[in-house]
């Protein structure tokens, strides 16, 4: 049976109050506590407390979502709290109202505020705009609460991340940029391998690499061979669908298949964040391959998001 934990004996909230839009928002030891907070979550030590109770938070949703938002909505009600989805077609983020004034709204109502939005710039209005945490669901730069899922179950699979070889494979996209930001917090080595023209965003990569991360772009996809983690995302993201045909050209031979996973070390596994688009950058064979800790993955959206939660928010007091 785990430790039930009290009221009493709660960790104390390392983030308390702060905005949430990049991994880098987060210091290596913040990172190391919310990571504890998720597994202790998930081996059930917090199920009597509810350390969110009275608080609520937002959901603002410009792009579509399965699993952010069921987690964070189930994950505030586990806490104790309340969430509440707006979507895009209810609030017009910058054109039915500005970004701004949906800020100076939201933080007389509620006690945060997740967005899930296309432009990174959407959600610094909404941060410089609202005195209460602002948390990046995804933006079209960064996606960093997948990422704490993701390597949550990296330690879960591998006892830890600090030397593990990572490998992104296919678009150099937000994920990418977020598995950059994440070399330079847990001393992973981490390898991007991309089609020529699809790198991931220069400023994050050189960065990264200005404080000494271990982190490398190639078009090499040898890299796969001996890696711990292999990973991919789609190659067409939302917003980019007149881009569809080109990209699928661009991509040829990225594809992730049950014969690249054999390629790993052999403890290695596959991570996507989903959803997949099968039959482009992977297979129903890949995620479903003994490999694969796909679903794990999934499960663990829920977990790190609650710890995240808990530690943006944790020392507030309900406003009613």
């Amino acid at each position: 049976m785990p430790t039930l934990l009290t009221s009493d004996n709660l960790p104390a909230p390392v983030m308390a109050g702060r905005d949430f839009l990049s991994n880098l928002d987060m210091s290596a030891a913040e990172l190391r506590s919310v990571l504890d907070t998720a597994a202790s979550m998930k081996r059930g030590e917090w199920r009597n407390v509810k350390p969110l109770s009275g608080l609520s938070l937002a959901l603002v949703f410009e792009k579509a979502s399965l699993r952010t938002r069921t987690t964070f909505d189930v994950g505030m009600y586990q806490l104790g709290g309340h969430a509440i989805t707006l979507s895009n077609q209810e609030i017009g983020l910058g054109k039915r109202e500005r970004v701004s004034d949906v800020a100076r709204n939201l933080e007389r109502w509620v006690d945060g505020v997740m967005g899930r939005v296309y432009l990174q710039q959407t959600l610094q209005e909404l941060a410089e705009n609202a005195s209460i945490p602002v948390i990046n669901g995804l933006s079209d730069m960064l996606h960093p609460v997948q990422l704490l899922a993701d390597y949550q179950t990296i330690e879960e699979q591998l006892g830890g991340s600090a030397g593990k070889r990572v490998v992104y494979i296919g678009d150099g996209n937000n994920l990418a940029n977020s598995h950059i930001q994440m070399a330079m917090l847990t001393r992973s080595s981490v390898t991007i391998v991309t089609p020529i023209g699809y790198e991931p965003n220069g400023g994050v990569l050189q960065g990264a690499l200005q404080q000494g991360a271990d982190v490398t772009l190639t078009n090499d996809l040898g890299a796969v061979d001996g890696a711990d983690v292999l990973y991919t995302d789609v190659w067409i993201s939302m917003g980019q669908e007149s881009e569809a045909e080109m990209r699928r050209r661009a991509f040829q031979g990225y594809q992730v298949t049950p014969q690249m996973l054999e390629r790993l070390a052999p403890d290695g596994m596959f991570l996507h964040c989903l959803p997949a688009h099968y039959g482009e950058e992977t297979v129903p064979e890949a995620t479903e391959h003994r490999k694969s800790r796909v679903f794990d993955q999934a499960e663990n959206r829920l977990h790190a998001q609650k710890a995240l939660l808990y530690h943006l928010m944790g020392g507030m007091k309900p406003r009613w």
